[in-house]
């Protein structure tokens, strides 16, 4: 007795491929795809980006980059601050962060405290000084409190700041701020 064999058809790609698997394939894509472009972004530019906007030239800097470093909280010079982020000092930067105000309320506001996530900054132990970027807004012009992301502009500061008191490091960036809107 012998079997027949009947020939398989094959149907062009064009007919096997539907538009489920091309949402699928979209989806994967995006969640694989812009984690990895995000990570990939960083690590080549290393947190600066150069840019421009409607007053000239401003570089865009990533907070959680330029806060992951050690350094002695209390003893530290201006020297342990990495020389990529000592570079920044006097630039005119665009930072993406929280505000924290601290023992603040909302409202206007002429001082305050950015970092890159307020709920996500310190997973492995308490604040450090260099997560934090001390900001000022212009005599005479205060900004207003968003709860949520905000882009501040404005010239960095880095370098060791120290309580007058206690003598201890009080900050290791500052942003004399010329604007702030939300993110």
């Amino acid at each position: 007795m012998t079997s027949q064999v009947s020939p398989s058809i094959q149907l062009p790609w064009t007919q096997r491929i539907n538009l489920r698997l091309w949402v699928l394939l979209a989806v994967v894509v995006l969640a694989v795809g812009y984690p990895l472009y995000q990570g990939l972004s960083l690590a080549l530019t290393g947190g600066i980006l150069s840019g421009s906007d409607e007053k000239g030239a401003i570089l865009k800097v990533d907070l959680k980059s330029i806060s992951l470093f050690e350094m002695d909280q209390e003893r530290a010079e201006s020297a342990d601050i990495p020389k990529k982020w000592r570079d920044l000092d006097g630039k005119r930067v665009e930072l993406a962060g929280e505000m924290w105000l601290g023992n603040q309320t909302g409202g206007e506001i002429t001082r305050f405290d950015l970092v890159y996530s307020i709920t996500k900054c310190c997973f492995s132990g308490p604040p450090k000084v260099q997560h934090f970027v001390r900001c000022t807004a212009a005599p005479g012009k205060p900004v207003s409190y968003y709860g949520n992301l905000v882009i501040a502009k404005g010239i960095l500061h880095v370098g060791i700041e120290r309580d007058e008191e206690t003598g201890k490091v009080r900050s290791v960036y500052r942003l004399d701020v010329e604007s702030l809107r939300p993110g």
